[in-house]
């Protein structure tokens, strides 16, 4: 939708960016072992329970990690988005909280069985990351629906 011109720019500009975020390209994703380790709970509501507190910890770590484990040890991933949904509402930050909530939904939803829970441990990662920048007038919505 632009001049040659302006689409050479955009992408000069694009691979610009994208290398200067390049310093843990290498890195192994997480939740690596030592931090699956240290998740105690197996079963869905101690998993749920450690996952809350790990986003409003603002622990990413600890978010992807108990997310992972939930998924690894088969629980249904609707109260994950359950989860999520409640803090993709009510937070911000600065990777647009309900559109990307809305982004690991749907691929979750087209990704192989193998890869979709990957979605899953994204998404935590963003919210934990979100969590104490509430979204733009989400208390007065509050106020004026009375919950």
């Amino acid at each position: 939708m632009s001049n040659p011109r302006n689409a050479v720019a955009s992408l000069i500009v694009a691979g610009y960016h994208t290398a200067g975020q390049a310093g843990n390209a290498g890195a192994a994703p997480y939740p690596r072992p030592e931090h699956l380790a240290q998740v105690k709970a197996k079963d869905a509501a101690g998993l749920l329970g450690e996952i809350e507190d790990a986003i409003k910890g603002r622990d990413q770590v600890r978010a992807c990690a108990a997310t992972q484990r939930y998924g690894d040890l088969g629980h249904a991933p609707r109260p994950i988005f359950d989860l999520m949904l409640k803090f993709a509402c009510s937070e911000d930050g600065a990777l647009h909280a309900e559109k990307y909530y809305r982004t690991a939904s749907e691929e979750f939803a087209i990704t192989r069985p193998a890869y979709r829970w990957r979605q899953l441990v994204a998404l935590a990662r963003v919210t934990a990351s979100e969590y104490g920048f509430p979204a733009a007038g989400y208390a007065q919505a509050c106020k004026l629906l009375k919950v």
